[in-house]
């Protein structure tokens, strides 16, 4: 371009444009996400609408399914609570063995599945260290509906952690001390000035552990007892029905998970949008 008989170029990136980009992002969503889940959901529709309404909300199947969400929700629930204190007391303090504990988060996710179950199985187990404490007072964990909401727990508190961590440590605690210096409680300073700014970060870190709680399956299997309209999880019955070859029905569970799943993690991110949007985010 000539201005004032002067050649300006302009500045191009260094990566592709946005053009080349958005196709490669494109193809490699449809590759990996969207063409599989679309097999899926054209698999589940080709039974019928009479034979998809029945296997859908046959009372085993719906069972499962309550089961899956409901543990999921609560587990989520929890690990919002106490993956941020986790995340607090990493960033906020310093004490021996900081390093450890840090490290210790990420276990759930680097260790196999099934060796989460196990482990969760010899403590909660009736034989096992935390189970025969409380066998006595016929308090029964393992094989039950809690076993399945501690399994998910084990599984999803990383994600919270990690996700609230680095806006803890890039938040300012001028602002904290501030609030305490105008007399603020400490209680008040938190729900006024530390949640505020962190509340976008723990929706998207209860959004994870939800999404990894709905389909988790090796860690709950072991601990969970896996006992139909009880202890059942809905990942499970898409495995038994594979196993009998079925898998018209297999499909159709898989595909009102999907459906399930998605609706709640929209919801979750109109919630996080909305939140964004009234502390002046977006």
């Amino acid at each position: 371009m000539t201005v004032g008989g002067l050649v300006i170029r302009k500045n191009r990136s260094v990566i592709p444009g946005f053009g080349i980009t958005l196709g490669i992002a494109i193809t490699g969503l449809s590759l990996v996400v969207l063409i599989p889940l679309a097999v899926l959901i054209m698999k589940a529709a080709g039974v019928g609408p009479a034979e998809f309404w029945r296997i859908a909300t046959s009372p085993r199947t719906l069972a499962a399914l309550r089961l899956s969400f409901s543990a999921a929700f609560i587990a989520a629930g929890v690990n919002a609570v106490f993956g941020l204190l986790v995340a607090w007391v990493l960033v906020r303090y310093r004490f021996p063995g900081r390093s450890i504990l840090d490290a210790a988060v990420d276990l759930p996710i680097a260790l196999p599945t099934a060796v989460a179950g196990i482990s969760l199985a010899v403590i909660y187990s009736p034989n096992g260290w935390v189970g025969s404490l409380l066998a006595p007072f016929d308090i029964k964990i393992a094989y039950t509906p809690l076993a399945v909401v501690l399994a998910l727990i084990f599984v999803g508190l990383p994600f919270v952690v990690r996700t609230v961590q680095p806006v803890l440590e890039e938040s300012e605690k001028e602002i904290e001390e501030a609030s305490a210096l105008l007399g603020a409680s400490r209680l008040r300073t938190v729900f006024t000035v530390v949640l505020p700014v962190i509340s976008p970060a723990l929706l998207t870190g209860f959004a994870l552990a939800f999404a990894r709680g709905v389909g988790e399956y090796g860690s709950v299997i072991f601990v969970a007892g896996n006992l139909p309209f009880v202890s059942e999880i809905a990942p499970l019955l898409i495995v038994i029905r594979l196993e009998e070859y079925d898998y018209a029905g297999a499909s159709v569970i898989a595909a009102v998970m999907l459906a399930v799943s998605f609706i709640v993690l929209m919801l979750i991110s109109a919630v996080q949008t909305w939140n964004r949007r009234r502390l002046g985010y977006v």
